[in-house]
């Protein structure tokens, strides 16, 4: 099967879970404009030591400026602060063009520039690699939420936390729930609580589907306690998550919660 009518025929299953939700009255986050991104998540797997300067050099100096020229900005760069495995470098690369972000290791071999000064990353000898493997996931962005809202305080690049979340479901049927969950007044409700929030995306490719992951950000990792409290005791929350058509039974089964602070050079 072709690339083409693989990626084409993964995103019409997936985005059952948008076409397949009621949609009266369903209310739209802020960021709800526009046709809706895709986004790249990547995920550097590193030792500590020379190889991550060698890893921040080529994304701060290399990749992030190839990649902005393709049009895939802003970038987001994140260590790992909690979480399994560390350190890890994690980026996300948003996207309206769902050709470019597929086809982004081509185009950026087809750079005459990003080649010359990423040459001591991608030509890293076997006896000393610039990372151990790379893992990449892609997602469609809710039609509630289509484009990535960087933080206020990343024009400035002042103080901020990440925290990245992914719900697994037990069934696409329940994983089209919880999608429809969003759509109908979860984003509210976590806009109420305070959070900041940076993305939401469906994945279409990846790991442990069906599944979803979305990124919230906060002035310092202190609010997140005091924001997730006034979320979960919020009454439209309580009405929500208490509603027939999502409390029969558990519609995630399984919650991956990552801890994430921005590099000097990250555009979110």
């Amino acid at each position: 099967m072709k690339r083409r009518d693989f990626l084409t025929s993964s995103l019409a299953a997936s985005t059952l879970a948008l076409a397949s939700q009621p949609q009266s009255g369903v209310a739209q986050s802020p960021a709800a404009a526009g046709p809706r991104e895709y986004y790249q998540i990547r995920k550097y797997h590193m030792q500590s030591g020379p190889q991550t300067k060698l890893t921040d050099s080529y994304v701060a100096d290399s990749l992030i400026p190839a990649l902005n020229r393709l049009g895939i900005a802003p970038v987001g760069a994140f260590h790992l602060d909690l979480g399994p495995e560390t350190p890890t470098l994690y980026l996300l690369l948003p996207c309206s063009n769902l050709e470019t972000l597929v086809n982004v290791d081509l185009r950026l071999a087809q750079d005459e520039q990003f080649m010359k000064t990423a040459q001591p990353f991608w030509s890293a000898p076997a006896t000393a690699p610039a990372f151990i493997r790379m893992e990449s996931s892609l997602l469609a962005a809710f039609e509630g939420h289509p484009k990535l809202t960087p933080p206020p305080s990343a024009a400035q690049h002042g103080k901020r936390v990440f925290q990245l979340r992914t719900y697994e479901s037990p069934s696409d049927a329940d994983h089209v729930r919880k999608v429809e969950m969003f759509h109908h007044g979860e984003f509210e409700i976590f806009q109420k609580a305070g959070f900041d929030q940076v993305f939401y995306g469906d994945t279409l490719i990846g790991p442990r589907m069906p599944n979803l992951t979305y990124m919230l950000s906060y002035p310092e990792l202190s609010d997140l306690t005091d924001k997730w409290k006034r979320f979960s005791s919020d009454p439209d929350w309580k009405k929500l998550s208490s509603s027939s058509r999502y409390s029969f039974e558990p519609i995630v089964s399984n919650v991956t919660n990552l801890i994430l602070s921005p590099t000097a050079y990250s555009q979110i």
